[in-house]
């Protein structure tokens, strides 16, 4: 007679609890002593496989579990520990236990690191940044992957290795970090393809189609699901795959407009034999894409059953996701049929349940078509759709940016260090774990204080780059000023001066036999030309002598066209003065690209927070210095409430390499001056008399 497997099942559940109740009163009865035979350790593991049983009931489950908890630190041989640590970890994750997955999970760790056991400290990461996925914290689920990468790496477990990278790029493409998770996943499949492990091949061409689909990039993105296709025949276990992909495909015909092409991969999931008790969630999803197709295709035909029958299924299995983005559908499908009454009922459907799942891409969408549906409170959806756009963004942002920082970020190990030395270091005290505490920030911040640095000289040099070339840019219109000025005397000499010159020498040679009066007429008239010639001559002599006079300075010039720019933008009035018998030129180019910089930062502070109209700017030279004065009528502010920005950090960066001073005198209401001191040596043509004054309002 066959024993259900059931009654099977429960004998064995008997029999541990048994096992582990002798074993405890074993325990207790010898006193200090933790003597643990193999077939305790044994009777351990079955009640951790009996916690991980799902076809117990859960309260069984966490019974079972709790029952070895108390047990586990009773064991000599931390290697043991960490071992069912970790099993108890996993178990306690997949009940959702998060308490305890949190204990267990760090008593993992903490017990992996002392006996230096690399795979369970893998695998502790691995199930940490399971959790925090399902938390929805992708910043440290990235991290915990990226932590466990690294192990998996240095044991040489190359599966493992690719199943981590695949993790990671999936978290990208979720954020919108497409690049990043691009070049993720291209990792994982260089380290997956020699193993033949089609699943993670799968997954990694199936990411590559989302990011893809995500880049707008659709052709490429229907090529990868094609080759994800042919990897995914390879699979055994392959139904739940083929119902994703083929999801995938008609939606990406869905968003080329492609609808009559997306139709059967929509009909493909439907015929699949008793999808709808297997899967309804599949089911509904495809039948509601298929009918936002046909509604697409002819939005003359009646298809609110279909629509309404995805959204009762939906409804059945609490797929909250997936009645707001079929409710969406339905409103478009109103739209199209011009019933504007049934579009916004549904579309604020959409809009409630969307919020509920927190699906901020539909809640965008359907705040898009509401505009569109209710003109009277369009201005509000719009504002909405502004708020949470730029709210996204950001945070999209700041994952990205942490993403790829995240080799430096450390907030993660402090934490645990923290909790470790708690539990080992409890009788040294709160002094001890402060100094930890101390040591471990005066580590994060030195290293971020470095990172900036490095950060900020890179930035230093592209602007000292865009400078030199702004630098050759003034130089060559220099050079083509002088050029077009040599091109203009010349025809002055050959066609005005030669040609007189020419005229009145062949009159006077001409002349040169006759002494009658008509003859001298004639060579009064040729001197009298001479005179003219002699006048022009004069003329272009001194246009010539005022121009090499004139100094024309490139650095001089790439600041006032500086001011002009920060005129025409900024609307305001800004003044330059200068030496002008200086050899600004002769600067060296470190000088002249910081000094610049120096006043481009002074500036954009006058305007941005001043809210100046009127700027002025001066060069003065005097005991081997340069002083630079920056001054505007803006509103000022108190010093001693001043903040060191960004900014100012910057110009105390630039001075230092020049060896310079620098100081800032404000008040409420009475403007604000930057005063800079650089040590230069060049040399003057002439000593200086006067300023020369330009004010750049009033130029062209």
């Amino acid at each position: 007679m066959k024993i259900p497997y059931q009654f099977y099942r429960l004998a064995i559940y008997t029999m541990y609890m048994t096992m582990l109740l002798n074993m405890s009163c074993d325990t207790s009865n010898s006193g200090a002593e933790n003597v643990v035979n193999s077939s305790r350790v044994d009777s351990l593991y079955a009640l951790i496989d009996l916690g991980r049983d799902i076809g117990l009931s859960i309260e069984k489950r966490k019974l079972s579990l709790n029952k070895v908890t108390p047990i586990v630190p009773r064991l000599e041989n931390d290697t043991l520990k960490s071992k069912i640590y970790s099993k108890l970890s996993l178990a306690y994750l997949r009940l959702n236990d998060s308490a305890n997955f949190r204990l267990t999970n760090s008593k993992t760790i903490n017990f992996a690191t002392i006996i230096k056991d690399s795979l369970s400290l893998a695998e502790a990461n691995w199930d940490l940044a399971e959790f925090y996925k399902f938390e929805n914290i992708p910043d440290s689920a990235y991290y915990h992957y990226s932590k466990a990468k690294e192990l998996f790496q240095f044991m040489g477990a190359s599966k493992n290795e690719g199943i981590m990278l695949n993790n990671m790029a999936i978290i990208q493409s979720a954020v919108k970090d497409y690049t990043g998770s691009e070049l993720t996943t291209i990792k994982a499949i260089e380290i997956i393809k020699p193993l033949n492990n089609y699943w993670q091949l799968y997954t990694s061409y199936t990411n590559l189609g989302v990011v893809s689909k995500g880049l707008k990039e659709y052709d490429r993105a229907l090529e990868y699901y094609d080759i994800a296709l042919d990897y995914q025949k390879k699979i055994k276990e392959k139904n739940i795959l083929n119902l994703d992909l083929q999801n995938n495909i008609g939606v990406v015909y869905q968003e080329q407009g492609k609808f009559e092409e997306s139709i059967p991969y929509f009909e493909n999931i439907l015929r699949i034999k008793s999808l709808i008790e297997r899967d309804p969630t599949s089911y509904a999803l495809a039948l509601g894409n298929l009918t936002k197709s046909k509604s697409k295709i002819n939005p003359n035909q009646d298809l609110s059953n279909e629509f309404e029958k995805a959204i009762k299924i939906q409804d059945s299995v609490g797929d909250i996701a997936g009645i707001s983005r079929t409710h969406f559908s339905f409103a478009d499908y109103y739209l199209n049929k011009n019933d504007s009454v049934n579009a916004l009922d549904q579309a604020k459907k959409a809009l409630s349940n969307s919020k509920a799942a927190n699906n901020n891409e539909r809640v965008l969408e359907t705040l898009r078509l509401l505009t569109k549906l209710d003109p009277k409170n369009s201005s509000v959806y719009n504002q909405n759709y502004i708020t949470l756009t730029d709210s996204l963004q950001e945070e999209e942002r700041q994952l990205r940016d942490k993403f790829a920082r995240i080799r430096f970020e450390t907030d993660e190990y402090i934490a645990e260090n923290e909790m470790l030395a708690s539990e080992k270091q409890l009788w040294t005290g709160i002094s001890v774990a402060v100094f930890l505490l101390g040591a471990s920030a005066f580590v994060i911040l030195s290293q971020r204080s470095k990172n900036q640095k490095l950060r900020f000289q890179q930035e230093q040099q592209v602007a000292n780059q865009e400078i030199f070339n702004l630098m050759l840019s003034q130089k060559q219109k220099e050079e083509e000023g002088k050029k077009s000025e040599q091109k203009r005397i010349s025809e002055e000499l050959h066609d005005g001066i030669l040609g007189k010159m020419m005229g009145a020498r062949m009159v006077l040679t001409g002349l040169n036999q006759k002494s009658d009066t008509n003859a001298e007429i004639q060579r009064k008239k040729a001197i009298d030309v001479l005179q003219d010639v002699e006048k022009e001559v004069r003329t272009i002599s001194h246009d010539l002598s005022n121009t090499a006079y004139q100094k024309l300075n490139n650095f001089i010039l790439s600041v006032r066209d500086l001011l002009k720019s920060m005129e025409q933008t900024a609307d305001i009035q800004c003044k330059l003065e200068f030496e002008k018998n200086w050899e600004w030129d002769s600067l060296s180019g470190e000088v002249k690209i910081n000094t610049y910089r120096m006043i481009q930062e002074s500036l954009q502070n006058a305007i941005k927070h001043a809210n100046c109209k009127n700027v002025s700017v001066s060069f003065v030279v005097q005991n081997g210095n340069m002083h630079i004065t920056i001054s505007d009528d803006g509103s000022g502010f108190r010093k001693s409430r001043r903040k060191k920005g960004i900014g100012m950090r910057n110009i105390s960066s630039r001075i230092e390499k020049l060896n310079g001073k620098w100081n800032i005198d404000s008040s409420p209401g009475k403007g604000t001056t930057v005063q800079l001191q650089i040590p230069v040596s060049f040399t003057a043509n002439d000593t200086p008399r006067k300023t020369k004054r330009i004010e750049l309002s009033s130029q062209v």
